[in-house]
Protein backbone atom coordinates (compact mmCIF):
# COMPACT_ATOMS: atom_id res chain seq x y z
CA UNK A 1 0.00 0.00 0.00
CA UNK A 2 1.62 3.34 -1.05
CA UNK A 3 2.27 6.20 1.33
CA UNK A 4 -0.71 8.61 1.72
CA UNK A 5 -0.14 12.22 -0.59
CA UNK A 6 -0.23 14.13 2.77
CA UNK A 7 2.53 11.77 4.61
CA UNK A 8 4.20 11.85 1.57
CA UNK A 9 4.29 16.13 1.17
CA UNK A 10 5.45 16.22 5.03
CA UNK A 11 7.95 13.43 4.86
CA UNK A 12 9.71 15.59 1.54
CA UNK A 13 9.32 19.09 3.50
CA UNK A 14 10.63 18.14 6.82
CA UNK A 15 14.03 16.14 5.02
CA UNK A 16 14.75 19.54 2.43
CA UNK A 17 14.46 21.60 5.92
CA UNK A 18 16.31 19.25 7.96
CA UNK A 19 19.09 18.96 5.01
CA UNK A 20 19.09 22.62 4.04
CA UNK A 21 19.79 23.46 7.66
CA UNK A 22 22.43 20.97 8.18
CA UNK A 23 24.17 22.50 5.14
CA UNK A 24 23.41 25.72 6.03
CA UNK A 25 24.46 25.35 10.25
CA UNK A 26 28.50 25.67 9.67
CA UNK A 27 28.27 28.25 7.31
CA UNK A 28 25.85 30.55 9.10
CA UNK A 29 27.99 29.97 12.55
CA UNK A 30 30.62 30.97 10.92
CA UNK A 31 29.45 33.83 9.18
CA UNK A 32 27.84 35.08 12.04
CA UNK A 33 31.08 34.69 14.23
CA UNK A 34 33.20 36.62 11.44
CA UNK A 35 30.75 38.92 11.01
CA UNK A 36 30.50 39.52 14.84
CA UNK A 37 33.63 39.44 15.98
CA UNK A 38 36.06 40.65 13.05
CA UNK A 39 36.93 43.79 11.33
CA UNK A 40 38.65 43.48 7.98
CA UNK A 41 38.62 45.36 4.28
CA UNK A 42 35.46 45.16 2.54
CA UNK A 43 33.47 43.87 5.55
CA UNK A 44 30.29 46.48 4.23
CA UNK A 45 29.94 44.27 1.18
CA UNK A 46 30.15 40.76 2.67
CA UNK A 47 27.35 41.95 5.13
CA UNK A 48 25.40 42.87 2.09
CA UNK A 49 26.11 40.06 0.14
CA UNK A 50 25.23 37.79 2.90
CA UNK A 51 22.04 39.51 3.33
CA UNK A 52 21.35 39.77 -0.35
CA UNK A 53 19.10 36.21 -0.55
CA UNK A 54 16.67 38.11 2.18
CA UNK A 55 15.69 40.80 0.25
CA UNK A 56 15.76 39.17 -3.28
CA UNK A 57 12.78 37.64 -4.76
CA UNK A 58 12.79 33.74 -4.04
CA UNK A 59 11.84 33.17 -7.59
CA UNK A 60 15.25 35.48 -8.77
CA UNK A 61 17.34 33.40 -6.57
CA UNK A 62 15.93 30.14 -8.18
CA UNK A 63 16.55 31.26 -11.82
CA UNK A 64 20.00 32.09 -11.17
CA UNK A 65 20.60 29.01 -9.49
CA UNK A 66 19.26 27.52 -13.03
CA UNK A 67 21.75 29.34 -14.43
CA UNK A 68 24.90 27.85 -12.28
CA UNK A 69 24.02 24.06 -12.59
CA UNK A 70 21.40 24.57 -16.11
CA UNK A 71 22.98 23.85 -19.52
CA UNK A 72 25.99 26.19 -20.09
CA UNK A 73 26.45 27.12 -16.33
CA UNK A 74 29.50 27.27 -15.04
CA UNK A 75 28.16 24.44 -12.74
CA UNK A 76 26.83 22.34 -15.20
CA UNK A 77 27.45 18.95 -16.15
CA UNK A 78 28.67 19.79 -19.97
CA UNK A 79 30.99 22.17 -18.22
CA UNK A 80 32.05 20.35 -15.27
CA UNK A 81 32.54 17.41 -17.10
CA UNK A 82 30.49 14.70 -15.38
CA UNK A 83 26.30 14.69 -14.11
CA UNK A 84 26.48 16.43 -10.70
CA UNK A 85 22.74 15.40 -10.87
CA UNK A 86 21.43 18.30 -9.18
CA UNK A 87 17.89 19.77 -11.15
CA UNK A 88 14.86 18.73 -10.83
CA UNK A 89 16.10 16.27 -7.82
CA UNK A 90 15.38 16.47 -4.06
CA UNK A 91 18.95 17.72 -4.07
CA UNK A 92 18.04 21.22 -5.97
CA UNK A 93 15.24 21.38 -3.25
CA UNK A 94 17.77 21.40 -0.39
CA UNK A 95 20.01 24.03 -2.30
CA UNK A 96 17.42 26.33 -2.67
CA UNK A 97 16.07 25.98 0.77
CA UNK A 98 19.74 26.80 2.19
CA UNK A 99 20.00 29.62 0.31
CA UNK A 100 17.36 31.42 1.11
CA UNK A 101 17.60 30.66 4.68
CA UNK A 102 21.12 31.25 5.13
CA UNK A 103 20.75 34.94 5.60
CA UNK A 104 18.19 34.69 8.11
CA UNK A 105 20.30 31.87 10.13
CA UNK A 106 23.47 34.12 10.00
CA UNK A 107 21.87 37.43 11.30
CA UNK A 108 20.41 35.52 14.15
CA UNK A 109 23.78 33.87 14.31
CA UNK A 110 25.63 37.22 14.70
CA UNK A 111 23.20 38.44 17.48
CA UNK A 112 24.03 35.50 19.22
CA UNK A 113 27.70 35.83 19.40
CA UNK A 114 27.51 39.72 20.08
CA UNK A 115 25.58 38.81 23.25
CA UNK A 116 28.29 37.11 24.57
CA UNK A 117 30.55 39.24 26.30
CA UNK A 118 33.74 39.60 24.90
CA UNK A 119 35.91 39.61 27.76
CA UNK A 120 35.40 36.15 28.99
CA UNK A 121 37.26 35.52 25.75
CA UNK A 122 39.95 37.81 26.55
CA UNK A 123 40.71 35.87 30.04
CA UNK A 124 40.30 32.73 28.16
CA UNK A 125 43.19 33.80 25.82
CA UNK A 126 45.15 35.41 28.63
CA UNK A 127 45.42 32.43 30.45
CA UNK A 128 46.88 30.52 27.46
CA UNK A 129 44.14 29.19 25.86
CA UNK A 130 44.72 29.06 22.06
CA UNK A 131 41.92 31.07 19.70
CA UNK A 132 40.28 27.43 18.25
CA UNK A 133 39.46 26.18 22.03
CA UNK A 134 38.42 29.61 22.88
CA UNK A 135 35.51 29.27 20.59
CA UNK A 136 34.59 25.83 21.20
CA UNK A 137 35.07 25.87 25.19
CA UNK A 138 33.75 29.85 25.57
CA UNK A 139 32.27 31.43 22.40
CA UNK A 140 30.41 28.66 21.47
CA UNK A 141 28.71 27.26 24.86
CA UNK A 142 27.28 30.72 26.12
CA UNK A 143 25.63 31.65 22.66
CA UNK A 144 24.52 27.94 21.76
CA UNK A 145 21.04 28.86 22.81
CA UNK A 146 21.44 31.89 20.93
CA UNK A 147 22.85 29.21 17.66
CA UNK A 148 19.93 27.08 18.22
CA UNK A 149 17.18 29.61 18.11
CA UNK A 150 18.92 30.60 14.70
CA UNK A 151 19.14 27.15 12.95
CA UNK A 152 15.46 27.20 14.27
CA UNK A 153 14.87 30.12 12.45
CA UNK A 154 16.75 28.95 9.49
CA UNK A 155 14.91 25.10 9.25
CA UNK A 156 11.55 27.78 9.57
CA UNK A 157 12.48 29.61 6.71
CA UNK A 158 12.86 26.45 5.04
CA UNK A 159 9.68 25.13 5.54
CA UNK A 160 8.15 27.90 3.79
CA UNK A 161 10.11 28.43 0.63
CA UNK A 162 8.11 28.10 -2.65
CA UNK A 163 9.79 30.47 -5.43
CA UNK A 164 13.30 29.06 -5.78
CA UNK A 165 12.38 25.61 -5.31
CA UNK A 166 9.57 25.52 -8.29
CA UNK A 167 12.32 27.02 -10.52
CA UNK A 168 14.78 24.12 -9.84
CA UNK A 169 13.54 21.34 -8.34
CA UNK A 170 10.02 21.27 -9.97
CA UNK A 171 6.82 19.90 -8.06
CA UNK A 172 7.24 16.32 -8.27
CA UNK A 173 4.98 14.15 -5.83
CA UNK A 174 7.00 12.05 -3.51
CA UNK A 175 10.39 14.05 -4.17
CA UNK A 176 10.56 17.34 -4.57
CA UNK A 177 6.78 18.72 -3.69
CA UNK A 178 6.94 20.36 -0.67
CA UNK A 179 3.94 22.17 1.63
CA UNK A 180 4.11 24.84 -0.12
CA UNK A 181 4.61 23.34 -3.67
CA UNK A 182 1.64 21.21 -2.57
CA UNK A 183 -0.59 23.90 -1.16
CA UNK A 184 0.06 25.83 -4.69
CA UNK A 185 -1.07 22.70 -6.79
CA UNK A 186 -4.33 22.41 -4.65
CA UNK A 187 -5.38 26.10 -5.33
CA UNK A 188 -4.54 25.62 -9.28
CA UNK A 189 -7.05 22.64 -9.11
CA UNK A 190 -9.55 24.08 -6.88
CA UNK A 191 -8.70 21.14 -4.28
CA UNK A 192 -9.48 24.20 -1.37
CA UNK A 193 -10.46 21.79 1.25
CA UNK A 194 -7.35 19.98 0.49
CA UNK A 195 -5.27 23.25 0.79
CA UNK A 196 -6.63 24.28 3.99
CA UNK A 197 -5.27 20.96 5.40
CA UNK A 198 -2.06 22.00 4.29
CA UNK A 199 -2.14 25.03 5.24
CA UNK A 200 -3.28 24.06 8.90
CA UNK A 201 -0.14 21.48 8.84
CA UNK A 202 2.23 24.16 7.90
CA UNK A 203 0.59 26.72 10.51
CA UNK A 204 1.46 24.05 12.92
CA UNK A 205 4.68 23.33 12.11
CA UNK A 206 5.90 26.74 11.60
CA UNK A 207 4.02 27.78 15.31
CA UNK A 208 5.97 25.11 17.00
CA UNK A 209 9.58 26.44 15.61
CA UNK A 210 9.32 29.80 16.30
CA UNK A 211 7.44 29.12 19.51
CA UNK A 212 10.28 26.79 20.88
CA UNK A 213 13.24 29.30 19.26
CA UNK A 214 11.60 32.21 21.64
CA UNK A 215 11.89 30.30 24.45
CA UNK A 216 15.21 29.43 23.47
CA UNK A 217 16.42 33.09 23.29
CA UNK A 218 14.07 33.90 26.28
CA UNK A 219 16.32 32.00 28.11
CA UNK A 220 19.51 32.80 26.76
CA UNK A 221 18.98 36.74 27.77
CA UNK A 222 17.64 35.63 31.56
CA UNK A 223 21.11 33.80 31.47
Amino acid sequence: MGEQPELSVLRVTLQVALAATLLVAPLSIGAGWLLARRRFPLRSLVETLVALPLVLPPTAIGYLLLRLFGRGGPLSADVLGFDPDLLFTWKAAVLASAVVSFPLATRSARAAFESVEPRYEWMARSLGMPPARVFLRVTLPLARRGLAAALLLGFARALGEFGATAIVAGSIPGRTQTLSLAIFEDIQLGREQHALLLVAVSTLLAFGVILVSERLLARGARA
